[in-house]
């Protein structure tokens, strides 16, 4: 008699994991791309569905970190979370090092992963500011590429596999990543029966927010000139003097034009999403096509400034009580620990081990 396997999705509910490194306080476009949505997810989302929330610490070493710089870093994190509205109540908001079955899972992976597959990623080769045509067989290559920067793939598929998480939330530039989570299902199911759970891919359906003052560069915290970048710390006279500052051009008028105009659509952009009529970009160009950027860079600083309305004051105040800070993350981390040690039962189990 032939014996009938049901697929992994088939008998669990819907589970969305997402996760962020611990680089300090979140910009303005992490907010936009993908906070924000975990925000809404709280309240959209069905009670079923299981909300997974990480800041992935253990992402963050493939690069020297000073051990009090990287404690602070995970606070100002789990603060920033918090202050936009993540209610650990509703979801499991953990640190990504304090669930050991991350790692563990990471090296089963490995153990069936591609190097050849790996080597094409361009995650690896961006960090180290190497061209895409970079190969592991060049010297200098071999030289600065550390093995945890090169895997940093298999981590993040062990992220999302180990919670069996149906659907990921990413930005465009992410996708490569969940395919090769994907692919790591195929083979380990492969190899030892349908255990791991094949992730489904959310695309953000917001434009990335652009650097200010590098409209052709996306938004970063590692950008030298902090006038580039609004954080969801900033206050309101810091958010005005950013945007003001913000790098247009001398063409007259005001036209959503991304190649030719990047910096006055860059402002559109954010505009956009941050407008109450929820008016789109090119709608808002229209509108303001016969004024001067000072006039759009004051009406995005108003938007801007109004939607994010009391976070710095919610995020100092949660800075000022550490031991909540580490009553979160040791709940959320127990809660994590469950979910995870529940697919690694049925992994060690289907391997003999």
């Amino acid at each position: 008699m032939m014996r009938r396997f049901l697929s992994p999705q088939s008998i669990q509910p819907r589970v969305i994991f997402s996760g962020i490194q611990p680089t300090g306080v979140p910009h303005l476009g992490n907010y936009v791309g993908a906070l924000r949505q975990w925000v809404q997810r709280q309240h959209e989302e069905p009670e079923s569905t299981r909300l997974l929330y990480s800041i992935v610490d253990l992402h963050a070493i493939t690069i020297p970190q000073k051990p009090e710089a990287l404690r602070r870093a995970k606070r100002e994190a789990l603060a920033s979370l918090l202050a936009i509205g993540i209610d650990p109540k509703r979801c499991t908001l953990f640190y990504q090092s304090d669930v050991a079955a991350h790692a563990e899972l990471m090296w089963i992976l490995s153990c069936t992963a591609s190097v050849g597959y790996l080597s094409r990623m361009t995650q690896w080769k961006s960090k180290l500011s190497l061209a895409d045509s970079s190969r592991l067989g060049d010297g200098r290559v071999g030289n600065k590429l550390k093995l945890g920067l090169f895997s940093y793939p298999v981590l993040q598929a062990a992220d999302i596999l180990v919670h069996r998480a149906t659907h990921v939330p990413v930005g465009h530039d992410q996708q490569q990543h969940l395919e090769f989570a994907r692919e790591c299902v195929t083979n380990f199911n492969h190899a030892y029966g349908p255990h791991l759970v094949y992730p489904d891919i959310i695309i953000s359906p917001v434009r990335r927010v652009m650097s200010l003052t590098e409209p052709t560069s996306k938004m970063s915290k590692s950008h030298p000139q902090e006038r580039s970048r609004i954080l969801l710390t900033d206050n309101a006279e810091t958010i005005h003097t950013k945007i003001s500052s913000a790098l247009t051009d001398s063409i007259p008028g005001i036209s959503y034009d991304v190649d030719a105009r990047p910096g006055i659509s860059n402002l559109l952009d954010i505009f956009s999403i941050f407008n109450h009529e929820g008016k789109s970009a090119t709608e808002l160009a229209a509108v303001f096509r016969e004024a001067r950027p000072r006039e759009l860079k004051a009406a995005v600083s108003e938007a801007v400034i109004k939607g994010m309305d009391g976070i710095a004051q919610r995020y100092e105040k949660l800075l000022e009580d550490p031991g909540y800070l580490d009553q979160v993350a040791a709940e959320g981390g127990k809660k994590a620990r469950q979910s995870a040690d529940e697919t690694m039962h049925l992994v060690r189990e289907a391997m003999g081990m």
